[in-house]
């Protein structure tokens, strides 16, 4: 049975396209240099909600905050194609990039889809509002040809921003957002990227897989249409997805030196490439922190002693049976300044008890998102 396994991954590394992912400085670090994060926090109050919001005659995107974001990949729309760096996002399931006629500064700063360049360019009076807790982005929907790679989904559906009243987006160092979670949180009427790729046959299996690195700023990749085993050592661990919107899963629990410190009782979590952080509710994470001696900072922002990491214990996911543990050095960051940072964050008291675990919990596991069989697989990456 090992050997059937083995060699069916081997048959699905044959026919998957891989995408170079580069990473880059966060919002965060980039407010934070600039001496504008204290400020920002004050006028914008950070909120990680995850719901949905409705809108009469406006498509509404699930609200995001992508100011922790580290890795992104090349795309271009077009013909001829444009390129725009953008993020594969699993917490999202919508493709937007700025356009030519939007005049705010976020848009200024990045490089702008001319729809009157493209021959293939199709035109829709259908209004988009994504709502984000310091802003929101509004334009319209088009249709064009999109390439990844060497796959070209024909006709896909795409935001133009005509604004971003976001000052985070101004500082991305990303022009856009590619969504890959399910269908249900696209915009109406619309296919997302991933279905039309395999809608359209350009794969030939019903998958994704990211590779995180964790100390390069090159070496991460998106693969789509099947699994490279060379990235991940021992056998990938299957989750069953809870329920089909974002990439949901159940966590047994949380523990940190064998206490449980986090979903006592069971809880959800969403497998997340849109933030570098573990996120959950604010007892819990606030109950981590305890754990390490973290202190408050007049941001808001909680720092620990950067000499402390190599005796602080791991933090301990168990899912479907499994235990997925983090080590300090992966839930704690160095900054240059010699400040040490948790990659850990409190959701606002009033939201979902969801948990979040990007990509602090992310660059340790070598992680397939199933479509074909609504699952999700981990295996320990090969550092």
């Amino acid at each position: 049975m090992r050997w059937i396994g083995f060699l069916s991954l081997v048959a699905l590394s044959e026919c998957l396209v891989t995408i170079p992912l580069t990473k880059i400085k966060s919002m965060r670090e980039s407010l934070r240099e600039k001496d504008l994060l204290r400020d920002y926090l004050q006028r914008h109050p950070y909120s990680h909600a995850y719901k949905f919001l409705s809108g009469e005659g406006v498509t509404v995107q699930p609200m995001r905050n992508y100011w922790d974001l580290y890795y992104v990949g090349t795309i271009s729309i077009g013909t001829p194609p444009q390129e725009f760096k953008v993020t594969f996002d699993t917490g999202s399931a919508d493709l937007w990039v700025p356009s030519i006629y939007c005049s705010s500064p976020a848009c200024v700063t990045h490089k702008a889809f001319d729809p009157w360049w493209s021959s293939t360019f199709q035109s829709t009076d259908q209004p988009i509002e994504l709502q984000y807790g310091s802003g929101n982005v509004t334009g319209l929907l088009g249709y064009d040809d999109v390439r990844i790679g060497d796959l070209v989904c024909k006709s896909q559906a795409f935001g133009l921003s005509w604004e971003e009243s976001s000052i985070s987006l101004e500082y991305a160092a990303y022009d856009g957002i590619l969504g890959l979670a399910y269908p249900a949180l696209a915009l109406r009427n619309t296919t997302p990227v991933f279905d039309s790729m395999w809608n359209q046959g350009l794969i030939s299996e019903n998958l994704f897989a990211f590779y995180l690195s964790s100390n390069e700023k090159n070496g991460s990749v998106v693969m789509f249409g099947g699994v490279d085993p060379s990235y991940y050592r021992g056998e990938i661990q299957w989750v069953p997805v809870s329920e089909q919107g974002y990439w949901q899963v159940t966590v047994d629990s949380i523990s940190m030196d064998g206490k449980v410190v986090g979903c006592a009782d069971s809880c959800q979590a969403i497998m997340d490439t849109g933030t570098s952080l573990v996120i959950g509710p604010t007892n819990s994470i606030l109950n981590i922190l305890r754990n390490i001696s973290a202190q408050n900072t007049s941001t808001g922002e909680y720092v620990v002693s950067c000499e402390a990491i190599h005796s602080l214990p791991d933090i301990v996911f168990t899912i479907n049976g499994v235990a997925y543990p983090v080590p300090a050095s992966a839930y704690i960051r160095r900054k240059q300044t010699g400040i040490c940072y948790p990659n850990l964050d409190t959701d606002t008291p009033d939201s979902s008890s969801l948990w979040v675990l990007g990509d602090a919990f992310l660059r340790l596991y070598f992680t397939v998102f199933d479509r074909a069989n609504n699952r999700i697989g981990l295996a320990p990456v090969i550092a």
